[in-house]
C-alpha cells in the first residue's frame, strides 16, 4: 500500500520540489495550496504524514496543526512544520500544538527524505 503525504504550502515552487523529492522514495503526495485546501483533502485520503508551511493564506499551519490534532480521527498523523520561520517562539507554538518536527527553508532532499523516513517505515 502506498504511504500517502499531504504537502500545504502556498508556494507552488515548494509544493513541486517536496512532491518530486518524496515521490523518488515511492511516496504519493497530495499538494494543497493553504490550511483550507489541505484541511478538505484530510478526510478525503488515509493521510500517514502531514507536511505544512506555517505562514500561508485563509488558514495557516498553526490553526491547521491545531484543527488536525484536535480532531480524533487524524490527531495521530505525525505532522512536519516547513517554514522559513526560524524564530524560537513560531518553533515553540508549532511543537506546542502538536508537530513533531520543524524544519527551517531552505532545505534539501536528503533533509526531507530524512525526517519523513523518522516517521514512516
Amino acid at each position: 500500500m502506498a504511504t500517502n503525504i499531504l504537502i500545504a504550502d502556498d508556494s507552488p515552487s515548494v509544493r513541486k520540489f517536496v512532491t518530486f523529492a518524496l515521490k523518488m522514495k515511492g511516496y504519493k503526495v497530495i499538494a494543497a495550496c493553504d490550511g483550507m485546501d489541505a484541511l478538505e483533502k484530510i478526510p478525503q485520503e488515509d493521510f500517514d504524514l502531514i507536511i505544512t508551511d506555517l505562514n500561508m493564506p485563509n488558514v495557516d499551519g498553526f490553526e491547521l496543526i491545531q484543527t488536525v490534532r484536535s480532531n480524533t480521527q487524524y490527531n495521530s498523523i505525525p505532522i512536519i512544520i516547513l517554514t522559513s520561520m526560524q524564530n524560537e517562539t513560531e518553533k515553540e507554538k508549532g511543537f506546542g500544538l502538536g508537530a513533531n518536527s520543524y524544519l527551517v527553508k531552505p532545505f534539501n532532499v536528503q533533509k526531507i527524505q530524512y525526517e519523513v523516513a523518522k516517521y514512516i517505515n
